[in-house]
């Protein structure tokens, strides 16, 4: 019984994983392999996953689409490319006639290489959308009056005189129609003031507030944002679930995505400048264990951490690290403004570099998903 235990819980983790994984993995791949087809670009191989070839099928342009045994990536493979990272085979394409050679991503002009490379994170923001425009429209959105119920001894509340009671309807000019409202602004804004307008027994008061940075417990560990100092009145009166139409839907959806990616590039850029500690990184061990969370609420919430995870990948590839998309599209912009592309060799050695930073990042996620475990 307690292996069957056991194994059901694996089963129960490993699986949701995948399925988030595989999902996020195929669109970045599909917005790659679309737009290089637009372009006229031959296509000979489409792999979800790495490693020995687990099933395959050609479709009628010789497109080999595989399933890898190792499911944690996956790539396309353009004609005349050495390998999945986009390098040229510049002797094959050299012996190659001049039809043949067209359709290669190597003969393509610098702005449809570009195009294409920048697909595959464009298609994982539009995934995002997709998912919460359908999310929104098909469960609405559980929505929390900014009623405060309580206010925290020595927090930023208490120095701008918040009180129990107060109904939030504004901060700097923004109107706020739920705490949700209220939580992204003050959790993106940390040691900026802001002017908050509250409804206090009827009569509007103005409060200056400056949420102090703090660290803040999220489904993937801990991160550090804003905090204002408040509880809010989770009453049964105070909640309600907002339905929306298609327009709104997507309306929030994108407001949603464009949030996402505004924490994840702060915190990549704070991470960069020293600002911040790589003590917050998540690797696969712990998408995994939140993806089997998730799965036991529901679908919708399985669908969500996809939606969060494809903004992320989407935006760890345009960071201009040679090997990653951001660092494909770096070369193409050299090679727009010098008007010829970077040697072969700068490239090479510039791979070789990104491959060790990749690496390094992946071992380093890892790490804090083992720190986490023995905690």
């Amino acid at each position: 019984m307690l292996f069957a235990s056991q194994f059901g819980s694996v089963f129960g983790t490993i699986v949701p994983f995948l399925f988030v994984l595989s999902i996020v993995i195929f669109f970045h791949e599909l917005g790659h392999f679309l737009v290089g087809r637009l372009c006229g670009v031959k296509v000979d191989a489409f792999s979800l996953g790495f490693g020995p070839e687990v099933a395959h099928f050609v479709d009628r342009k010789d497109t080999r689409w595989r399933v890898g045994m190792l499911p944690l990536g996956g790539y396309v493979k353009f004609h005349g490319d050495l390998n999945g990272a986009s390098m040229s085979d510049e002797a094959s394409i050299a012996e190659m006639p001049a039809g043949e050679k067209a359709q290669t991503f190597f003969a393509q002009s610098v702005w449809k290489r570009a195009a294409i490379v920048a697909a595959g994170p464009i298609a994982n923001f539009l995934l995002a959308i997709v998912i919460f425009t359908g999310i929104y429209l098909v469960h609405g959105r559980g929505v929390l009056v900014p009623e405060i119920d309580k206010v925290m001894p020595g927090s930023a509340a208490e120095a701008a005189g918040f009180a129990p009671g107060d109904i939030v309807v504004s901060i700097d000019g923004n109107k706020i129609d739920s705490f949700e409202d209220m939580q992204r602004i003050v959790q993106t804004s940390s040691d900026s003031p802001l002017t908050f307008i509250v409804d206090r027994h009827g009569k509007e008061v103005t409060l200056v507030a400056t949420p102090r940075r703090r660290d803040v417990s999220t489904p993937f560990g801990t991160s550090r944002a804003g905090v204002l100092g408040v509880e809010a009145n989770a009453s049964v009166a105070n909640w309600h679930v907002q339905h929306y139409n298609l327009f709104d839907s997507t309306r929030l959806a994108v407001g949603q995505t464009w949030f996402i990616i505004e924490q994840t590039g702060s915190y990549a850029g704070r991470l960069f400048t020293g600002r911040e500690s790589t003590d917050q990184l998540s690797g696969p061990i712990r998408i995994a264990e939140v993806s089997g969370e998730m799965a036991k609420i529901g679908i919708a919430a399985l669908l969500n951490l996809a939606a969060v995870l494809s903004i992320s990948i989407g935006i760890l590839n345009l960071l201009p690290i040679p090997l990653l998309d951001g660092g494909h599209l770096f070369y193409y912009a050299v090679e727009a403004i010098r008007g010829k592309a970077l040697n072969e060799r700068v490239q090479q050695v510039g791979f070789r570099i990104g491959l060790t930073l990749v690496v390094g990042l992946m071992i380093l996620a890892t790490y804090n998903d083992i720190l986490r475990l023995t905690k």
